[in-house]
């Protein structure tokens, strides 16, 4: 059984603003300001959780409880329609124990936006209480305009349903990101680098399959606890799913032992292929990102799709984890998804 999508964003609704995991402190909260304050243009209603800003001197904005606590608080409203992370962060995990996933299975979604360690609530969000999410940025990249051929994930989380087709980047950021310290109000990406997606061992291929996946480092911890069972997700599926991951910092030794961890995790058993979304991350000496890809996946029966544009490296393609999912890699190069759900009203 597919995921259920929330209801499409419409000018009036609301839109609630939280950090389960880091905070922003005060020499970025211009940039923050900037981001709700697009959003107000846009029609939205705009609430910040407690939350939220901090003083920068710790790596999470509060207590696992209060994190945990705010957040489900905001995702059970039915008058909340979007709750939008500013960013990832470090540890977002330690709030797991605190969420009730059976609670959130009970109610109907609400968007819940972002990508890096928001993934470790969006994924047990998604296999265990029935949400579709939407990876790909999050509130501090909403200033920018999309990339050519991509969609903003405002775009998405406001269209009235059927499908969606992005066609890949033609280029990617050099590195690193913009200084919001400095011009807050940026909102147009630097891309100068070619890019291109391509097969592992060459070719083209098309596939096609439910969407499920996140972050390398902060899913990789969730295999074999009952917060990443993609196994026993893709089993419920009518159909074998596409599973999307990412490397965000970590050099390719640790990539490699990750993809490994997954593997025998049974993440892949039953799966029409693989997503591997374009990194910043470092080589190693003697192994490449994508020679990590290849050690760990090359010998699966299933297509494996390098440089995808999603992950730590702009431009970021907004995606619905959960959603039927059909990716072209050759000649067209490009991501369709079908969001013909039967949400359910807000409130």
């Amino acid at each position: 059984m597919l995921p259920r999508l929330p209801a499409p964003l419409r000018p009036g609704d609301t839109i609630a603003v939280t950090a389960p995991s880091s905070g922003v402190p005060p020499v970025l909260q211009p940039r923050l300001d900037v981001a709700i304050a697009g959003l107000r243009r846009r029609g939205f209603e705009v609430v910040e959780g407690v939350c939220l800003r901090d003083r920068g001197d710790h790596h999470v904005s509060a207590s696992k409880e209060a994190r945990a606590d705010e957040l489900m608080a905001l995702l059970v409203d039915p008058d909340i329609a979007a709750v939008v992370p500013p960013w990832g962060g470090e540890t977002g995990i330690d709030v797991l124990p605190y969420l009730d996933l059976d609670l959130l299975a009970e109610c109907e979604p609400s968007w819940y936006v972002g990508f890096s360690d928001a993934t470790t609530t969006m994924l047990p969000m998604t296999v265990r209480s029935g949400w579709a999410t939407l990876h790909g940025m999050n509130l501090m990249d909403t200033p920018y305009a999309p990339a050519p051929g991509l969609l903003h994930w405002l775009d998405v989380a406001t269209s009235e349903g059927g499908e969606l087709t992005q066609t890949a980047a033609t280029h990617r950021r050099a590195d690193g990101w913009d200084d919001y310290e400095a011009d807050p109000g940026i909102d147009e990406m630097t891309l100068t680098e070619p890019t291109r997606w391509s097969l592992l061992g060459g070719g083209s291929a098309s596939l096609a399959g439910p969407l499920v996946g996140g972050c390398l480092e902060v899913v990789s911890p969730l295999a074999g606890s009952p917060y990443g069972d993609v196994p026993g997700w893709a089993r419920e599926q009518a159909e074998p799913p596409l599973v999307l991951l990412e490397v965000a910092e970590r050099n390719a030794y640790d990539a490699c032992r990750m993809l490994h961890g997954l593997r025998l995790a049974g993440w892949f058993d039953r799966c029409a292929g693989v997503l591997i979304g374009r990194t910043p991350a470092p080589d190693g000496p003697s192994l490449t990102q994508h020679a990590a890809v290849r050690d760990a996946l090359g010998d699966l029966d299933v297509p494996v799709v390098l440089d995808v544009d999603f992950g730590h490296q702009q431009p970021m393609m907004p995606l619905v984890l959960g959603a039927p999912t059909r990716v072209e890699v050759g000649s067209e190069q490009r991501i369709t998804q079908d969001l013909q759900g039967e949400p359910g009203p807000h409130g």
